[in-house]
């Protein structure tokens, strides 16, 4: 049981229902305000905040399915986010055929081994495994190429790739496994309240930005200052208003909603620079899951390990 004394899958339905009363209202703006945009920057913002509001029900679908197939699911879902994430970052950055061998282990060995170390649990080793031992393995199969032009600038790509891609999202299912019981909640339930968090200023800052305009951000021009400031503002009310479903005390709640918050901004801001460095053009406004889903998912890469972490300072190892 959980705080007020409702259970874990009537709190997760509560949330589900809550989820597609909020798509549903998005996609309804979306549809009102297709006739009234008239420039070409308000058709491009509106066109990210429909991109932003479909990805929303994908997700519903997706975790639904996940939330139902237990951790293994949760595993396999974030596995294949990694996947996709990184095939995009990588087709930014200029590879040669001689990385042959380095992206056959980053996508092929690195991805289900760091996935693995999440579904059983080994915190020491899912930590440690890609900062430290692949971080050093890297750079020495790129080395037996014997091709030296570009070769720090190569390998660096691909290993900060690993890091954003794969290390920072794995660390949203590994959210799922600690355990918080005694506090009358669970991993699970903390997951749900992180991606709630996450998706939710995500949503809202496009959604505010297309509908309240203003003036663009330097670094992401499809967001504005003000529909930046509304939606981490909603989204830490949202944080605020959830702490039942975590072991947080109000006030603990609106601070990691903070947290969360400027993280999932401050990755958004990053991504977006490093996608622009690299003469990317956006793919938010399209429908494919390999294009566009680095910009989708920027904030989680930033604020999972920071959640994470977080978590298992104050709960695990000060125990508050």
């Amino acid at each position: 049981m959980m705080r007020l004394g409702i259970s874990l899958q009537e709190g997760y339905l509560i949330i589900l229902a809550a989820l597609i009363f909020l798509i549903g209202a998005g996609t309804i703006y979306g549809l009102w305000a297709e006739d009234r945009a008239t420039t070409p920057v308000a058709l491009k913002r509106l066109a990210i905040a429909n991109s932003r509001v479909r990805l929303g029900w994908w997700l519903i679908i997706i975790f639904a399915m996940a939330w139902w197939t237990g951790m293994g699911g949760l595993v396999f879902v974030f596995a294949i986010f990694s996947f996709f994430l990184l095939r995009e970052f990588i087709a930014l950055t200029p590879i040669k055929h001689t990385d042959h061998w380095v992206l056959v282990i980053a996508f092929y060995l690195v991805i289900p081994a760091q996935y693995a170390l999440v579904y059983f649990d080994l915190m020491p080793f899912f930590t440690l495994f890609i900062p430290v031992y692949l971080f050093l393995l890297l750079p020495c199969i790129a080395t037996m190429s014997n091709d030296t032009d570009r070769y720090l600038e190569r390998v660096a790509k691909v290993q900060w790739g690993v890091m954003i891609c794969v290390f920072c999202v794995s660390h949203a299912p590994a959210i799922a496994t600690l355990d918080f019981h005694r506090y009358n909640s669970s991993g699970a339930l903390m997951l749900l309240y992180f991606l709630l968090v996450v998706f939710c200023a995500d949503l809202f800052s496009v959604l505010a930005s297309s509908a309240l305009g203003g003036r663009p951000l330097r670094m992401n021009p499809n967001k504005t200052r003000k529909g930046l400031s509304v939606g981490c503002a909603a989204a830490f009310l949202v944080g605020v208003a959830l702490y039942w479903l975590t072991p947080f005390r109000l006030w603990q709640a609106a601070l990691y909603a903070i947290a969360i918050v400027l993280a999932g901004c401050a990755g958004d801001l990053v991504i977006s620079s490093v996608k622009r460095s690299l003469g990317s053009r956006s793919w938010e406004s399209e429908m494919y899951i390999g294009r566009g889903i680095l910009e989708r998912f920027a904030p989680l890469t930033f604020a999972a390990p920071v959640f994470y972490h977080l978590s298992v300072l104050f709960f695990t190892l000060l125990d508050l």
